[in-house]
């Protein structure tokens, strides 16, 4: 395990430039040691009193392409994840991991992509492990929450094992999960490159042929503009393009052929799982996988949402997500584990449930 991170620590509030964020939020960079570099953070007060008062702070982990910007902070119809949880009475911040957005890069991204993935599982963990040090000590708890995106499901695991005292709730939103496929032996190099329409079209790909789409064009459009944006380098190249580590990607493989980086056995708080009906990478047989391996966790949810797909935080369903995720960090939950669960629909058919046997 790596030393403790918080004498690494170091504020520095950031000078709003031309992207200018809305005047409440803050924004912040910590020191990771030893490799000397700075993540960033971004954070947005409680807006309005509600369930979320006194609730633990909230950190919000993104996955293997997406920053924070484009992202929990990426605004539709003028209202973020941030917004929505900031509403709901919630201390939100968000993290961008070192190689993303307002985050430093690896020198490494600098040159020709040789070399092992960067970011890995291991590294990540520890700079959540940075980054909840620093937003504990300035708001003076002890805890946090954590929903984390994708492949951030895979360090935010990890750090919830090794730092089981300061997770208070856990959020695994769309999670990568183990699989019995072959081994890949395919070798992978330290960062990718990827260029707006490449995600835009990934995105759209998700949802089932006749199906009707459930982005608004616009958006996506401006999804596109924003994730540009992110790489200060982006320009350079032609198309513009975002360089992003690819450890989440090399941990996403190793899971698919039967590897973790950590034990879900180990993780020890309640536990929401949220995905969405046509999300590849996180299947039925994925969620119920690692619903059975979180076995010490005191409550377990599993949520399924319909007609929504990995990246539902851009969808018209959008709303349901934020709905559920602010519904569990807010309930009165119970601190033990009970024996068995129970399979739950509502009555419209909208949204699947596993919940622990007695809790409502």
């Amino acid at each position: 395990m790596f030393p403790s991170p918080v004498l690494g620590i170091m504020l520095a509030v950031l000078t709003q430039g031309a992207n200018s964020p809305p005047p409440q939020e803050q924004q912040f960079r910590v020191w990771i040691e030893p490799v000397h570099l700075q993540v960033f953070l971004r954070h947005l007060a409680p807006t309005r009193a509600g369930p979320g008062k006194g609730k633990p702070p909230v950190l919000i982990i993104h996955g293997s392409t997406l920053p924070s910007a484009t992202s929990a902070a990426f605004r539709i119809n003028g209202v973020s994840w941030m917004d929505d949880l900031a509403a709901r009475g919630f201390d939100v911040w968000a993290l961008d991991f070192l190689g993303y957005g307002g985050s430093d890069r690896y020198p490494a991204m600098n040159e020709p992509a040789a070399g092992a993935p960067l970011g890995r599982s291991p590294d990540a963990a520890h700079q959540i492990a940075a980054a909840v040090d620093f937003i504990t000590q300035r708001q003076h708890k002890t805890q946090v929450d954590i929903i984390a995106h994708s492949g951030g499901s895979l360090p935010a695991g990890l750090y919830a094992t090794q730092s089981p005292e300061r997770l208070a709730r856990l959020v695994m939103f769309a999670p990568v999960m183990t699989r019995d496929g072959p081994r890949d032996t395919t070798t992978m190099r330290a960062y990718g490159i990827v260029t707006a329409q490449e995600q835009v079209a990934r995105f759209s790909g998700w949802v089932p042929r006749g199906e009707a789409p459930v982005f608004d064009p616009r958006d996506l459009a401006r999804l596109a503009a924003a994730y540009v944006a992110t790489d200060p380098t982006s320009s350079s190249r032609l198309p513009a393009s975002v360089r992003f580590p690819l450890g989440r990607d090399a941990d996403a493989v190793d899971a698919w052929s039967g590897s973790l980086p950590y034990d879900p056995a180990k993780v020890r708080a309640p536990v929401l799982i949220i995905r969405g009906e046509w999300d590849p990478i996180t299947t039925d047989a994925d969620a119920r996988r690692l619903f059975d391996a979180l076995s010490s966790a005191p409550v377990k949810r599993d949520i399924k949402i319909s007609r929504t797909t990995h990246v539902m935080q851009f969808e018209s369903a959008r709303t349901q997500l934020y709905a559920e995720v602010g519904l569990f960090l807010a309930a009165s939950l119970p601190e033990t584990t009970s024996s068995s669960g129970n399979l739950i629909h509502d009555r419209e058919g909208v949204v699947l449930r596993i919940l622990k046997k007695g809790h409502p």
